[in-house]
C-alpha cells in the first residue's frame, strides 16, 4: 500500500469521526501521523483531500448496493436497513449526510453531484429488486422506500431509538 492510499484510509477514519465541515489540515495531518506539506504534495489541495474522501466513502456505498443486486425488494430493504443503520455506522451515516446537504449548496466544491448520483444509485437498486412491477410502479416504490430509509437514518442520527425506527420500517413494508 502507498503512502498515498495509507493517508487516505487514514483520512477517511479520521471524517468519519470527526465529519468533513471546517475540516482544517494541522489536525487532520497530526491524527494521521504526518504534516499538512504531505497531505498537500499527495492531494493536490484541501478541496482534492475532501473529494477523495467522498469518493472512498462512495466506493463503500456502491460496494453495499453492488452486494444486494439480484436479491428480492424486501430482502433489500431489509439488508440495507441492517446494514446502514448498526450502530458502528453512525459516523458513515453522518459524513454521508454531511456531503449530501453540501453537495445541494450554490457552491457545492468537492461535494459535487453527489446527492444526485447517490440517489440515482440507490433508486436502481430499488427498482432492480423489483423484476415483475410496471416500470413506473417499481419506480414509485422505489423513490418511497429511499424517503423512508433516509428519513429514519435522520431520525436514527438525531434520536438514536433504533427499536422505534424499526418497527416503523416493518410496519410500512
Amino acid at each position: 500500500m502507498t503512502r498515498r492510499s495509507e493517508l487516505l484510509d487514514a483520512a477517511y477514519a479520521y471524517a468519519l469521526e470527526h465529519g468533513l465541515a471546517g475540516m482544517s489540515l494541522r489536525p487532520l495531518a497530526r491524527a494521521t501521523g504526518t504534516s499538512p506539506r504531505v497531505l498537500l504534495y499527495l492531494f493536490g489541495s484541501k478541496d482534492e483531500l475532501v473529494g477523495e474522501i467522498l469518493a472512498r466513502g462512495r466506493q463503500d456505498q456502491l460496494t453495499l448496493l453492488d452486494s444486494l443486486r439480484g436479491a428480492p425488494f424486501d430482502e433489500v430493504v431489509e439488508r440495507l436497513w441492517e446494514h446502514i443503520s448498526a450502530a458502528e455506522r453512525r459516523g458513515t451515516v453522518k459524513l454521508f449526510f454531511e456531503a449530501y446537504v453540501a453537495s445541494l449548496s450554490d457552491d457545492p466544491g468537492p461535494w459535487r453531484d453527489f446527492a444526485h448520483q447517490s440517489v440515482r444509485d440507490w433508486l436502481r437498486l430499488l427498482r432492480e429488486a423489483q423484476p415483475a412491477e410496471a416500470p413506473d410502479v417499481a419506480e414509485a416504490r422505489a423513490t418511497r422506500t429511499l424517503a423512508l430509509l433516509r428519513g429514519l437514518l435522520l431520525d436514527l442520527l438525531a434520536c438514536g431509538e433504533p427499536q422505534r425506527l424499526r418497527r416503523g420500517l416493518d410496519h410500512v413494508q
